[in-house]
């Protein structure tokens, strides 16, 4: 069965809708767009705009793929002007924050606003160890659940997801946000263990969303659309499935075919 997620994060705006030269008012459900900002241990380590519905896991997810463990206890607090997702991390965790910092405001695009230096941006993740096997069906399952389960894009038209799939369980959750790097850090924050499935993504594969999987512990990705280069070679390095253009009626493998049962991948490498 598909996950449903509810609508929140959306809100009733109005619009004129034109047809044919006449002009209708009408109300439109848009996603919220807000300032969050990510505070570690009293101090503001990021603020990035996002939708306001699962920010616990969007700080959990956030702070896992950055490379800094787990946290103690998350506090979700609105203010007038935004909403703070309070974190608190071990005083030894605490101290890596000061390599990566990002003070900065990241736009909803942007996985990689307010690094330090060119290093960190291609920085090296962790090989990933899975043995985990699908086929071609699973591909196509996944996609369609992704697709079917997303309540907020339904509603807004206008967010991307990300889920998580498993031979036995099917699509297992489902997480939506304005912007694709936010929404894979919800699901990632979500997901107790991300080794034992497949990351499916609506969007395009770019090199942080292959690191941020790495840094899950994730094995395999299925995306509809392309990967760039360097998403491809991180996958390559990083020893990640990478299934992408995954459509009803086939996909690519770009990257370590062997856990998706096709008949004849060789020519990959």
């Amino acid at each position: 069965m598909t996950p449903r997620r509810s609508s929140k994060g959306a809100r009733a705006t109005d619009a004129l809708v034109v047809r044919g030269g006449l002009a209708e008012p009408a109300t439109r459900n848009l996603p919220e767009e807000v300032p969050v900002a990510l505070v570690y241990n009293g101090t503001t380590q990021a603020v990035m705009m996002a939708t306001s519905c699962d920010l616990e896991d969007f700080g959990r997810g956030f702070t896992r793929t950055e490379g800094w463990g787990e946290v103690d206890s998350v506090e979700v607090v609105s203010h007038p002007n935004g909403i703070e997702v309070q974190m608190w991390l071990p005083e030894d965790q605490a101290e890596t924050l000061a390599t990566r910092r990002r003070a900065m405001a990241g736009p909803v695009g942007c996985g990689l606003c307010g690094i330090d230096s060119l290093e960190q941006a291609a920085r090296v993740v962790p090989p990933v160890a899975a043995d985990l096997s699908f086929l071609p069906e699973d591909i196509a399952k996944a996609m369609k659940a992704l697709r079917g389960g997303q309540d907020l894009h339904d509603t807004t038209r206008a967010v991307h997801g990300a889920g998580f799939y498993t031979s036995g369980q099917g699509l297992s959750l489902i997480r939506e946000d304005v912007g694709r790097h936010n929404a894979l850090d919800k699901l990632i924050g979500a997901t107790a263990d991300c080794s034992a499935g497949a990351v499916v993504l609506t969007s395009r594969v770019s090199v942080e969303m292959v690191q941020k999987t790495a840094m899950a512990g994730c094995a395999v990705i299925f995306a509809v659309s392309a990967p760039t280069t360097l998403a491809v070679e991180t996958a390559q390095a990083a020893n990640i499935t990478l299934v992408a253009l995954a459509r009803d009626d086939g996909f690519e493998i770009f990257t370590h075919p062997h856990r998706i049962q096709t008949k004849d991948a060789s020519h990959v490498a």
